[in-house]
């Protein structure tokens, strides 16, 4: 391949890649075509491409930028797997149709400058939260005290609705009350 074509690609990836955060890198050969096609468009009906990438044209897009650390995985025929959504649920999509084809090989995965290496760092980074599920945890746990404190305020006031409803529904059934 001459040079003005890997500048041309180097370019290309700079411009698809340039805000792309996180991904995760597989390995789909061997994998028929049929499937192929059925994964890619299952994928991007979920809003996430697969792109099939050159290494050494990917390491020199990669350098300097957020995707840098991919380098360590980039060996064989690799494809780069990204989306609109968090990388953790790209991770969740492509662990649960690497369980169903055993051609698709999970190389490693990254989010945030952080490489997860091999299968197990991609089912790792896919069994984690996502920003807005952590973001919701946190809330939960910071609103759960005063939750509690605002229970414990409302509570006495309750037990005395209740006795002052059960002093009434006697006063209509015309019983008396005795005092204690």
């Amino acid at each position: 391949m001459s040079k003005p074509v890997k500048n041309l690609i180097i370019g290309e990836y700079k411009k698809r890649f340039g805000d792309v955060q996180g991904g995760v890198v597989v390995e789909i050969r061997g994998m028929e075509a049929t499937a192929n096609n059925k994964l890619r468009n299952d994928l991007r009906a979920k809003g996430v491409r697969v792109t099939v990438i050159r290494n050494s044209l990917a390491r020199r897009a990669f350098a300097g930028g957020p995707l840098e650390a991919l380098e360590k995985v980039l060996k064989g025929p690799n494809a780069f797997v990204y989306g609109d959504r968090s990388v953790v649920d790209v991770a969740r999509d492509i662990v649960e149709l690497a369980t169903a084809s055993k051609e698709l090989e999970l190389k490693g995965a990254i989010l945030d400058g952080e490489l997860f290496e091999g299968r197990a760092g991609v089912e790792r980074l896919s069994k984690m939260p996502t920003r807005a599920e952590a973001q919701a945890r946190i809330i939960t746990i910071a609103l759960s005290p005063a939750k509690k404190v605002l229970g414990c305020v409302v509570s006495p006031g309750s037990k005395i609705l209740g006795i002052v409803k059960e002093i009434e529904s006697r006063l209509e059934k015309g019983e008396t009350i005795a005092a204690r």
